[in-house]
């Protein structure tokens, strides 16, 4: 079998495509996640910390110049390292909201799909000499 041909083979079998369509729809979900974390979580949080943003929180590593803002953007712009762990509370925060969704999803899909009842088993076959017995009992019923 030539390459071209079993990767045609592979690409278009049906786990390859459902991986492909589940990857897409994934990468389209995370932007509504971040954009329901950064939106509208977020914004709660702070109103409710008193203007709290996880994003501007960060630890300079080197002395940031005079004249920089003490923002996350301004301090980066200038060429300083940072820690921003801000920004990883909130990657965190999106994960876990995505996680749970993820998790709610599954489960209501599989509440959906009900368990078919087990198919009932086979009678047993009886051994011969039941079934010897049965037919001379029925014979002499007649």
């Amino acid at each position: 079998m030539s390459f071209v041909t079993e990767f045609k083979e592979f690409a278009v079998k049906g786990n390859a495509m459902d991986l492909a369509v589940g990857v897409i729809i994934g990468a389209a979900f995370g932007k509504i996640v971040d954009s329901i974390v950064n939106d509208l979580i977020m914004p709660i949080v702070g109103a409710i910390f008193g203007g709290f943003d996880f994003s501007n929180l960060f630890l300079p590593l080197k002395t940031v110049p005079e004249g920089v803002a003490m923002t996350l953007v301004e301090v980066k712009k200038a060429g300083v390292p940072v820690f921003a762990y801000g920004s990883f509370l909130t990657i965190l925060l999106n994960f876990i909201i995505l996680a749970f969704i993820v998790f709610i999803l599954v489960k209501q899909i599989n509440r959906l799909k009900k368990e078919a009842p087990p198919a009932p088993a086979a009678p047993a076959v009886p051994p011969e000499d039941i079934v010897l017995l049965r037919e001379i009992r029925d014979s002499l019923k007649k």
